[in-house]
């Protein structure tokens, strides 16, 4: 009897460890589908929820960060962003998104820095290097004069 209850209680944490698992994809996957269908308040719980169950998670950190920017929050989407560069320090649209506000913060020394590292990890937004550098290289004889 003693052993039929050891067995149906390992069992029970194993069935339970494997819907735990299942669900914290599940939490991440439909926060993709309420962020594209720009539902950003409900996607925000969604990744908030898979952080909970998988709190190395840096895709749900950086999906924050591009709510947090939808919405104009600097500080959160920042605070994301290097969340996501703390797990993931290769997260290519990390990268890209954190030269962006460098842009936008006029911070030229930040960019060129995250830049070099970007062309060292880029696999697939390669081409978008260029064009940041570009925009930094027109912005920057404006703060010169």
């Amino acid at each position: 009897m003693i052993k039929f209850y050891k067995i149906f209680l390992s069992l029970f944490f194993l069935i339970n460890l494997t819907n735990i698992s299942i669900a914290k994809e599940e939490f991440f996957n439909e926060g993709v589908k309420l962020f594209e269908a720009k539902k950003f308040d409900d996607a925000k719980f969604l990744f908030e929820r898979s952080i909970v169950f998988k709190p190395k998670h840096a895709d749900s950190y950086l999906y924050l960060a591009k709510i947090y920017k939808e919405q104009e929050d600097l500080k959160k989407e920042e605070k994301n962003l290097e969340t996501t560069l703390l797990i993931d320090p290769t997260n290519e649209e990390a990268i890209l998104l954190m030269m962006e506000m460098g842009i936008e913060r006029t911070n030229y020394s930040k960019v060129k820095e995250l830049s070099e590292r970007f062309t060292k990890v880029c696999k697939n937004l390669c081409d978008k290097n260029g064009k940041i550098l570009q925009d930094l290289k027109n912005l920057e004889p404006k703060n010169e004069s």
